[in-house]
């Protein structure tokens, strides 16, 4: 798995362990990086930018790494979590990644994410979510329903978003809760929904009628976070 930006590749710096080899632009001048990078004896290519855009097409700033696959976490790891966040087969990488951001910085560390039908963590994840995501566990499961009803038998409530639902404010967030997120253009999926304890709805107040859903879950954990 390839990795790159500044951001990401500092905090991937702090665990060594997963890095296989650095691919860096012959110019590359962060000396912080590259005296780390030098320090824990990591094997590095130095090359022409023509060359390294060929490796990676992103916008690397000058530094890939190829990395061990992410290692995602077991289920039992997350069920003593205050705050849960969900994500109900999403799949912009980008949005993926802004979720990530914001539940670190709401100090939520754990998230669970289907297997089938959704985006994974890869390059454009880690990059958006500016190295975020080395301190948030991501649990990948098979069947989201099957998971909830786990969750629920170890007393967490259920909340679900969408257009249609009780205000957010009005919502009580104490307790175990797990917040879920639903795809960006179709929303919960049926059975996922219906195994919500509450649904949370945003007002709007514009002519669009529904939020981006980076944005949509920024809000409702900030919420909950700030109402505990």
């Amino acid at each position: 798995m390839r990795v790159y930006g500044k951001n990401v590749v500092k905090e991937i710096l702090q665990k060594p362990t997963l890095i296989n080899k650095a691919y860096i632009y012959d110019k590359f001048s962060d000396e912080e990086i590259l005296d780390n990078l030098k320090k824990l004896n990591i094997p590095c290519q130095f090359l022409d930018k023509r060359t390294l855009d060929t490796i990676e097409f992103g916008n690397h700033q000058g530094i890939i790494l190829d990395i061990k696959e992410f290692a995602y976490q077991p289920l039992d790891k997350l069920l003593d979590k205050e705050i849960i966040v969900i994500l109900d087969h999403l799949e912009d990488p980008h949005n993926f990644g802004a979720i990530i951001r914001t539940c670190e910085a709401a100090g939520i560390t754990s998230i669970i994410i289907p297997k089938d039908r959704s985006v994974k963590v890869n390059a454009t994840v880690m990059k958006t979510s500016a190295g975020a995501i080395e301190n948030v566990d991501i649990c990948m499961v098979t069947n989201l329903v099957n998971t909830i009803k786990t969750l629920k038998n170890n007393n967490f409530w259920i909340i679900g978003t969408d257009m249609e639902g009780t205000n957010y404010k009005q919502i009580d967030y104490s307790g175990k809760i797990a917040i879920v997120v639903g795809n960006e253009g179709k929303g919960l999926s049926r059975l996922v929904q219906q195994n919500c304890d509450y649904i949370a709805q945003i007002p709007m107040y514009g002519q669009i009628n529904s939020l981006n859903a980076s944005v949509a879950a920024a809000i409702i954990i900030y919420e909950a976070v700030m109402n505990r």
